[in-house]
C-alpha cells in the first residue's frame, strides 16, 4: 500500500521573469507557430522511460490541454543512450519546430549544443548551471531554460534518519555520467556531515553493473538513491539486493518508491511537467524570451511511504509518519 501527504514548501529557485521581446516572430494570431495558425509543433526528446520521466512528459502535455492549445509533438525517447539523444536532437534542428522540450539533464545537453535557434525547455534536470545548459538561474541568457527537479537532499536524510535511527553509513549507487547526479551525491555528502552519517558510493555505467555496485558498496545500514535516471530505471535490481540484506532503500522522488523503496519526501513529476508547460505557452502566445525566463523548481513535494517495501526491508515505518499520511 502506497502512502502520501503534500507538504509545501519554499520553491528553491525564483520562478518567473519580466516578459520581453520573443525568441520568434508572431504570427499575428499571438503564437509563434510557423504555419500561421493556432497550431504549434513541438518536439520532446525524453532521455529514457520510467516513472518520473514519464510523468513529467504527460504533465507538460497536459498543460496544453488544460489551455485548449493545439499541439502536434514529436515524442522521442532514447532508451537510455546519449548517442540517442544526440541523433534525436540533431533531427529536431533540422525539422519545422516552434520548440523542443528536453527531459533529464543528458537529453537537454544534447538538445542545448544542437539546437540553438529554437526555443529549448528542459524539465528533471537537477542543476542546469553545472551541466551548462544556462548562464544562471536567474538569467539563462540564450533560448534554454525551464524547470529543475533539484531535491530536498537533507530533509530526505532527516527521513532515512527517523526510518532508521540507528544507521551510520548510507550507501549510494550513481551513473558516472550523469552531472545531476554528482550534485545530488555532494550536496548528501555535506548534509550527512551534521547527521553522523557516512555516504560511500559506487558509480555504475549501465542497469546491469547495479547489482555489482551494491554488493561492492558492503555493509551499509541503508541505500539513497538520488533522481539518477539511469539507477532509477534499474530500481527492481538494487531493490532486490537490499531486500535480500533487509537493508531500506530511501529514494529521492515517488516513481522510485513505487518501485520499492521505502519512502521519499520528493517531487510530483507530473506537476513539474505541467509547470514546464506553462512556461512553453508563455514563450508561444505570450512572446516571452527564454533567456530572461528564471528557472523554476518544484512548488510540492510529497511524502510517500511504500508499507509492504518496507515490511521486507526489515522497518518499522513510525506511527508519526503513518498518522500523517494520506492513503492514495
Amino acid at each position: 500500500m502506497f502512502t502520501s501527504r503534500k507538504t509545501k514548501i519554499a520553491a528553491i529557485f525564483t520562478a518567473g521573469a519580466l516578459a520581453l521581446a520573443g525568441c520568434s516572430s508572431d504570427d499575428g494570431n499571438g503564437g509563434t507557430g510557423a504555419s500561421g495558425d493556432d497550431t504549434y509543433k513541438i518536439g520532446i526528446s525524453q532521455l529514457v522511460q520510467h516513472p518520473a520521466l514519464d510523468a513529467a512528459t504527460a504533465g507538460f502535455k497536459e498543460a496544453f490541454d488544460d489551455a485548449g492549445v493545439d499541439v502536434e509533438f514529436d515524442e522521442q525517447n532514447a532508451n537510455g543512450e546519449q548517442s540517442t539523444a544526440l541523433t534525436i536532437a540533431q533531427g529536431f534542428a533540422g525539422d519545422d519546430l516552434d520548440l523542443v522540450l528536453s527531459v533529464a539533464t543528458p537529453a537537454a545537453q544534447a538538445t542545448a549544443q544542437n539546437i540553438q535557434d529554437t526555443p529549448v525547455l528542459f524539465t528533471a534536470v537537477t542543476d542546469p548551471v553545472s551541466a551548462e545548459l544556462i548562464d544562471s538561474l536567474e538569467a539563462p541568457g540564450a533560448n534554454v531554460t525551464g524547470t529543475s527537479d533539484v531535491a530536498p537532499v537533507d530533509q530526505q536524510l532527516d527521513l532515512l534518519k527517523e526510518l532508521v535511527p540507528d544507521a551510520k553509513k548510507v550507501g549510494i549507487v550513481y551513473a558516472s555520467g550523469e552531472v545531476n547526479s554528482q550534485v545530488q551525491v555532494d550536496d548528501a555528502k555535506e548534509a550527512a556531515e551534521s547527521r553522523d552519517l557516512e555516504i560511500v558510493t559506487q558509480t555504475v555505467t549501465n542497469v546491469t553493473e547495479i547489482p555489482q555496485a551494491v554488493q561492492a558498496l558492503g555493509d551499509v545500514d541503508a541505500f539513497y538513491v538520488p533522481t539518477d535516471n539511469l539507477v532509477v530505471s534499474g530500481i527492481a535490481s538494487l531493490v532486490q539486493a537490499a531486500e535480500s540484506s533487509k537493508t531500506p532503500v530511501i529514494g529521492a522522488e515517488a516513481g522510485t518508491v513505487e518501485g520499492g523503496a521505502v519512502a521519499t519526501l520528493g517531487i510530483d513529476y507530473t506537476e513539474l511537467g505541467r509547470q514546464t508547460g506553462e512556461m512553453a505557452l508563455r514563450i508561444l502566445r505570450d512572446g516571452e524570451d527564454p533567456a530572461t525566463m528564471a528557472v523554476e523548481s518544484a512548488k510540492e513535494f510529497t511524502y510517500m511511504v511504500n508499507e509492504d517495501a518496507a515490511e521486507r526491508q526489515g522497518v518499522t515505518i513510525p506511527e508519526a509518519i503513518l498518522s500523517e499520511a494520506e492513503t492514495v
